[in-house]
């Protein structure tokens, strides 16, 4: 209503305006002489007026002739489209004004001006494929689910849009963790568009979170196929994958074609622990010791750890505590100030009960960087030496509260697992496990106490008392009697 007052006010003051200006000009004495060929013409100021008006018009229609005899000529040249466009123009550029509007009003974070302004760009350019997908983007802005996926649905009917339609339903299936619908509908995107990196990435992660291992081979080779992955960080992924596969072969019996996809896994990628723990425990099934000992000694100048001393023991499992020092000896020299290696030696030299090397080897760690598993190595150490029940439960009661040590960390979340995977449990980020100390705040599982005897062996308890919290903690610790009980638990 005020809209349409405003324009017949308007167009009155215009009419006022005109007829004003017309009786001014009538008013005026004098006028326009135009002499040319010999002709003299006499004008009054408004007929001088009229007439520059109506040259004006003359020009701008002279100009439309123009452009349409060259629309003419362009469609009897094979332009089909030429006197459409010619006839349309006005309407094009309305639609692309609104189309542009929309753009910005999407960018903007205006989801219902977009849509208006794309539905209105439709009307005038009848071009779906460029208004869907504004409309679509606009339905997902107002948190429209079905609205977004029966506009993607529409752009699968094109050819040229339908990869657009299937990554935008893809994403709107991975936010609603319908994952299986979603692993074929990035197949889908990834037959279009294998060159594609987001779309590589997500069937990567899908076939991962599927232990699809074969699968996610033939993408992650794509990666590398296609220049979105570094050669170093294929192989080191290849790897993991080839693992993942060789414990899924494992699972089903299959023990040979695990040793070898374990032996493939290793050589793709030395320093993946879980892969050179499980292929030394291949070439161990095979009587090769000394491939065995190859696979952990590189896997340990990489990063020393403790399932590679245990797989190392497990080469040699009826050796002497003496003979296994001076065997280790040769691992622990590689990095001799690493805290893994000198946790090692302590446990080795309890083993031995050699209690007095056995504190020299952990001491600096209990005073500098204490964990449970240093503390409850040195309250073995103190009942190894005979100390009373309370200097050792002491030890213990510090190992309940210290920080658990290095484990398997997401570098992604820092979720902590309790053991290697190939993708996160939490955030589902594929190889983002990495041996390292979490931040003390998320530590929630502990290991120290369990993996304590990793050389040496299960403990007795001799402990009387079991009605404390101590006492439970101290059940798990042992003394190392004798030699004929380390080598049963080797």
């Amino acid at each position: 209503m005020l809209w349409s007052i405003i324009k017949i006010v308007v167009f009155v003051s215009l009419v006022a305006a005109a007829a004003i200006g017309a009786g001014q000009l009538l008013e005026l004495d004098g006028g326009v002489r135009i002499q040319m060929a010999g002709q003299e013409f006499n004008l009054t100021p408004l007929m001088a007026v009229i007439c520059l008006v109506l040259l004006v018009i003359g020009i701008w229609v002279l100009l439309k002739l123009v452009s349409l005899i060259f629309a003419v000529l362009k469609f009897l040249n094979g332009d089909e489209t030429a006197m459409t466009r010619y006839f349309h123009r006005n309407r094009q550029e309305k639609g692309y004004k609104a189309l542009s509007e929309g753009m910005l009003a999407l960018a903007s974070g205006e989801g219902d001006v977009a849509m208006a302004q794309a539905s209105k760009a439709e009307k005038y350019l009848r071009k779906p494929a460029l208004t869907n997908l504004i409309t679509a983007q606009a339905a997902e802005l107002n948190g429209d689910r079905r609205k977004a996926e029966e506009v993607y649905k529409r752009l699968l009917t094109n050819e040229k849009t339908r990869f657009v339609g299937v990554r935008g339903i893809l994403r709107q299936k991975l936010s609603e963790g319908d994952t299986d619908t979603a692993l074929k509908l990035a197949q889908t995107a990834f037959a279009l568009k294998p060159k594609h990196s987001e779309v590589q990435d997500t069937l990567l992660q899908l076939q991962a979170q599927n232990e699809d291992w074969s699968g996610a081979r033939e993408t992650l080779k794509a990666k590398l196929k296609y220049g979105t992955l570094p050669r170093d960080v294929h192989k080191r992924r290849d790897a993991v994958l080839a693992l993942s596969e060789a414990k899924e072969v494992l699972e089903d019996g299959n023990s040979i074609e695990a040793r070898e996809a374990a032996i493939e896994a290793n050589r793709l990628s030395p320093d993946l622990v879980p892969a050179a723990v499980m292929a030394a425990r291949g070439y161990i099934e095979q009587s090769s010791k000394r491939y065995a000992t190859r696979v952990v000694k590189k896997a340990w100048d990489a990063q020393p750890h403790p399932d590679l001393a245990a797989v190392f023991a497990e080469i040699e499992p009826d050796e002497t505590p003496q003979a296994r020092i001076k065997r280790f000896a040769k691992l622990i020299r590689v990095h001799p100030d690493h805290r893994e290696s000198k946790l090692l030696e302590a446990e080795l030299h309890i083993a031995a009960e050699d209690f007095p090397s056995a504190r020299r080897a952990v001491a600096e760690i209990v005073e500098t960087d204490a964990d449970a598993r240093a503390l409850t190595i040195m309250a073995a150490v103190e009942r190894g030496e005979g100390a009373s029940d309370a200097v050792v439960k002491g030890w213990l009661a510090r190992a309940l509260s210290a920080p658990r040590g290095p484990q398997w960390v997401c570098d992604n979340c820092h979720h902590i697992h309790a053991e290697w995977v190939p993708a996160c449990e939490n955030c589902q980020s594929f190889d983002t496990l990495s041996w390292a100390a979490p931040p003390e705040s998320t530590v929630t599982t502990a290991t120290g106490v369990e993996m304590l005897p990793l050389i040496v062996g299960a403990i007795e308890d001799n402990s009387d008392d079991s009605d404390t919290e101590s006492d439970v903690v101290d059940a798990e610790v042992v003394e190392v009697d004798t030699e004929e009980e380390v080598l049963a638990d080797k």
